[in-house]
């Protein structure tokens, strides 16, 4: 009888594999579908770019490629994206071992301070500096003393600089955290001095660190429009803006696909460079480095770029408030509307772009499979691009098949947020999903709730943080977002940054005080959303 027995349970317990799967499969046919329905609402617009472009006949497409216009354009783009870079490196990773491997007094306020930069804007940087020490800044009137202005190309790497170099200081921080700092003693036992040891030990160890964080300066610097824009630099994203705001959208779109194309050269060098050793393993028993008299230069740097970074912004808009010159422009006063619009528009962007990473994130948690996987990268490819670019695809679209959309509604704008900004949503809610136990849906649905009752009342409750984080994430970011608002926003629809935009562009720089302060503000409050997401581990 055994062997019956045997039989029919092995026969049972085909059936109810079989009936889960049945039951199972259905789920995640239509989460693969809703995934590459999302998928391919972000990457449609690259496809309308890459038609616009290919519109243009072959011999003009190739005068305007090899013109020297476009050479100077690129030759800028990517001579501010290496200098970028290397200023990152040079700041970022004296002050990473100064937090990390010395006896620096304070380091969790010193660390603070020098990752503070990274919430802020580099545009809003751009606009105190300029009012600052440009011609007819506040240091000329006031003074009467020619500084050299803070414009053009080496303006813009100054501002940026400022502004990305905490990409490098976190992430090589993090490095130096996880490795074994008694290998770099070892290495002093062999009568290596401090810079040797440093160079043939702890440098090849924290290389990723460095390599991740320098592919976010570079990513950073070749893609912004603001900073450039306002410093009057010619590099693809300030030259794309004006290409398209003088109706030459053939060369618009010819310039987009190229900064694209460097983009992914971008990409492709760090997946060589940022690959190599291991830096994770081992206890932190290495001895601390003793700065001895050193420590108050040390502590001067890092306050000194304090000061300059977050202090002299919000002091000089802070004088703005109080100080009124020349004529008055009723255009650009500050209205309470002008916050409602930005409110309103960034709280839409965070809804939509939560409810398109539910089944992104959670199709890709819970399925680990190669089509999870692409689809789940196929939503990055807008968080990518620069948004100059997805704001001129979107524009392509919407005037050639949504005309009344793209004139007089707010949703085409809306969704050029959600392609810009949505991989923060979809990241923050796949790591929640990534945490339910499959025992607790299990449990559920044993207890007869089909796959959607189980969702709603068991997986949502469980992963509602990730969805509320990453909605707060695209809020905060669509706030600060600065060409896609300008392509598409509704003709006569104002906004914070659009308010920047134009005091900027008419050096009434007076006017662009409060939204600024505004949008410091809220930046920080950023920093206090990704803190509470990573634990609070800046220790």
């Amino acid at each position: 009888m055994k062997p019956l027995k045997s039989a029919v349970e092995a026969t049972q317990q085909i059936a109810a594999v079989r009936e889960r799967l049945e039951r199972a499969e259905p789920g995640r046919i239509g989460l693969a579908a809703a995934s590459a329905l999302v998928a391919f609402f972000v990457i449609v617009p690259m496809f309308w770019l890459v038609w616009q472009a290919s519109t243009v006949e072959l011999s003009r497409a190739y005068d305007l490629i090899v013109s020297s216009q476009t050479a100077r354009i690129t030759a800028n783009s990517i001579g501010l994206m290496l200098f970028v870079t290397v200023c990152s490196i040079l700041l970022g990773v004296p002050l990473a071992v100064l937090t990390t491997r010395t006896d620096l007094p304070y380091p969790r306020f010193w660390t603070v301070v020098a990752a503070l930069p990274l919430v802020i804007p580099s545009y809003i940087g751009a606009i105190a500096f300029t009012g600052m020490f440009g011609s007819g800044g506040e240091i000329d009137s006031l003074f009467g003393l020619a500084l050299p202005a803070v414009d053009g190309l080496s303006g813009a790497t100054f501002i940026i600089t400022l502004y990305t170099y905490p990409y490098v200081f976190l992430t090589t921080r993090a490095a130096l955290l996880s490795m074994d700092s008694s290998l770099a003693d070892a290495a002093r036992t062999l009568n290596a001095g401090p810079f040797e040891a440093f160079r043939r030990v702890t440098l090849p160890q924290i290389r990723p660190g460095i390599a991740a964080g320098a592919l976010l300066a570079g990513l950073y610097a070749i893609s912004d429009f603001g900073t450039p824009a306002f410093m009057r630099a010619s590099v693809f994203t300030s030259r794309i803006y004006w290409e398209f705001s003088s109706f030459n959208v053939e060369y618009a779109a010819l310039l987009a696909l190229q900064l694209i194309a460097i983009v992914a050269v971008v990409l492709v060098i760090e997946a060589g460079i940022g690959r190599d050793e291991d830096a994770t393993g081992g206890d932190d028993t290495g001895s601390t480095i003793r700065l001895g008299n050193w420590k108050w230069p040390a502590m001067g740097f890092v306050s000194g770029l304090g000061v300059l970074t977050l202090v002299v912004p919000v002091a000089i808009f802070t004088r703005w408030l109080f100080v009124s010159e020349g004529d008055r422009i009723p255009a650009y006063e500050f209205g309470w509307e002008l916050a409602y619009n930005s409110v309103h528009l960034a709280a839409l962007a965070a809804l939509v772009a939560c409810l398109f990473a539910l089944p992104v994130a959670y199709y890709s948690g819970r399925a680990n499979s190669l089509v999870s996987r692409v689809l789940e990268r196929a939503t990055y490819v807008g968080f990518a691009v620069p948004g100059v670019v997805i704001g001129l695809a979107l524009v392509f679209l919407g005037t050639r098949t949504l005309p009344s959309l793209y004139r007089e509604g707010v949703w085409l704008l809306v969704f050029a947020y959600v392609v810009r900004f949505l991989p923060q949503a979809v990241g923050t809610v796949r790591s929640s999903v990534l945490q339910v136990d499959d025992k607790t849906i299990e449990a559920a649905r044993t207890l007869n709730a089909g796959r959607l009752e189980a969702f709603r009342r068991v997986t949502l409750p469980l992963i509602m943080p990730g969805v509320i984080a990453g909605a707060v994430l695209v809020f905060l970011t669509t706030m600060k977002e600065l060409p896609v608002t300008l392509m598409l926003r509704p003709i006569g629809m104002e906004t914070l940054v659009s308010l920047i935009w134009n005091a900027q562009d008419s050096l009434a720089y007076r006017y662009a005080a409060i939204p600024s302060l505004l949008l410091i503000l809220i930046s920080g409050l950023s920093m206090i959303v990704l803190l509470r997401q990573e634990g609070d581990k800046i220790g």
